[in-house]
């Protein structure tokens, strides 16, 4: 592989990401899409005799998302793998639970998915319908270039039965359907207003909830690449309309969810923004209360001490893993997990594929206040009192000099005052201080930043914590 390609393609955190028209184009979606064929057909992906080469394929909302598709479906079927493509754009967890509904090896999504408008990307999806691990995107980049890309037309696909045009959207909202307590939801009188971002999510939930007294008001579903220039991340800064919207019309509760939907933001009554940490909080108390579910519950490094409290009270045992829900996604495989989720509004659920879903963790907040009667600022609040009441900072920081020096953070013993008693090191490193409050500092997977996070019972602290950070990283 060249150096050149080498640059141009690496999977991060979650899949590979590029410029349109610069690294991410026509002829290198072809040569990663050669070495996933090429991965999948060297071995036993499900480790059943006789297993079909079959592959899932979707695309969101985005410029060229489409075309894209196709070169991957022309590329697959070229190298004898049964091709099922989406008909039309999908969310991501609709591609995800269709992996595993036409019992494929493996899927593959084309979104970038919460990244500005001039990016595309590829997610590798696992034939059990979870994020692939690192074991897998690191066969695939090395396969990149090795083999001379063979591809076929959709359209000579088509003919031969090779591609199949597929609607990944049947069976997954079935599931839905069944997994909510839909006669208890449909009974409920709320007013709900629901922010899709101008991403694939559309207007889903409406099909859902069809026949209910739950009134859902839909926002942004148009499709607009651009995202308005700015990015379909369902956090503060992108999200003035629907935070304006729920206060001024009185809605119950505001959802958000990201440019392929797998990732939840939500706004209770007053336009008062609920951060995802929170919203993991809310579904592990609503399944384990509510619901009666068992296990454990998963957070990543960077999450919110309140989830240990918890899991302390519940007696849930928790882990803990580094960011990026393809981690959570394999204790969901190997454990018997109730909920799990990560700080940028990843969430995935008990008797489900091990993957984050935006509109159903939407729609279990909804259930929750059916069955609390009671509204979700109510909810959230009785939350806090019970468990602690923290604040939460988060900043992204773009360096325009050397990388972070992790050992030189990991050096440090005390942080404004407070005595440094625990340090994390297993991705980016965390200082956790004897008053419970910590700061975080890790370089992002899928962009050129370095990502600051803090937390304390005390807003002055967190936010002087994210500023001490941010020194650390930006002195001369």
């Amino acid at each position: 592989m060249s150096e050149q390609l080498k640059a141009d393609i690496k999977f991060g955190t979650d899949g590979w990401r590029g410029v349109i028209a610069d690294n991410f184009t026509f002829k290198n979606v072809e040569i990663v899409t050669q070495a996933i064929a090429d991965w999948a057909n060297s071995h036993n992906i499900t480790g059943k005799a006789g297993e079909i080469k079959r592959m899932a394929i979707g695309y969101d909302a985005r410029f060229l998302s489409e075309e894209f598709a196709e070169i991957v479906a022309g590329v697959l079927a070229a190298n004898n793998i049964e091709v099922f493509l989406s008909d039309t754009l999908v969310p991501t967890p609709a591609l995800s639970y269709g992996v595993v509904e036409i019992k494929g090896v493996a899927g593959v999504m084309i979104t970038a998915s919460h990244n500005p408008g001039k990016f595309n990307g590829v997610k590798i999806k696992t034939f059990q319908g979870g994020g692939a691990g690192k074991d897998i995107t690191d066969k695939v980049e090395a396969n990149l270039g090795k083999t001379p890309v063979k591809r076929i037309s959709l359209k000579d696909g088509l003919a031969s039965g090779k591609i199949k045009m597929y609607d990944f959207k049947v069976a997954y909202l079935k599931f839905m359907k069944n997994y909510l307590d839909l006669k208890k939801v449909k009974s409920a009188k709320f007013k709900v207003l629901m922010d899709v971002m101008h991403g694939s999510g559309g207007r889903l939930i409406e099909k859902v909830i069809a026949g209910s007294k739950l009134k859902v008001t839909i926002m942004r579903d148009d499709i607009n690449p651009s995202f308005e220039g700015g990015k379909p991340e369902p956090v503060v800064e992108y999200l003035g309309e629907i935070l304006s919207r729920v206060k001024k019309e009185k809605f119950d509760l505001g959802l958000v969810v990201d440019g392929d939907a797998d990732r939840i933001a939500a706004v209770a009554p007053g336009g008062e923004f609920i951060h995802p940490q929170k919203i993991l909080g809310l579904l592990i108390l609503h399944l384990a209360r509510n619901r009666g579910r068992t296990g454990g519950v998963v957070k990543t490094l960077c999450g919110t001490t309140m989830i240990d409290n918890i899991a302390k009270k519940l007696g849930l045992k928790l882990y803990e893993t580094p960011v990026g829900f393809k981690y959570i996604s394999d204790l969901m495989v190997t454990e018997r997990i109730i909920a799990g989720g990560e700080e940028a509004g990843g969430m995935g659920v008990q008797d489900y594929i091990p993957e984050r879903d935006g509109t159903l963790a939407g729609l279990l907040l909804v259930e929750m206040m059916v069955y609390q009667k009671k509204n979700i600022k109510k909810i959230v609040d009785e939350m806090e009192k019970e468990f602690g009441r923290y604040y939460y900072e988060r900043a992204d920081l773009k360096l325009d000099g050397p990388p972070l020096n992790i050992n030189e953070v990991k050096s440090i013993k005390e942080l404004l005052g407070k005595k440094v008693v625990e340090v994390k090191s297993f991705d980016g490193v965390k200082l956790i201080c004897e008053d419970g409050s910590w700061l975080m500092l890790r370089p992002s997977g899928t962009e050129p930043l370095v990502r600051a996070y803090s937390e304390s019972t005390s807003l002055k602290r967190s936010k002087d914590l994210l500023k001490f950070g941010e020194s650390l990283l930006f002195k001369k």
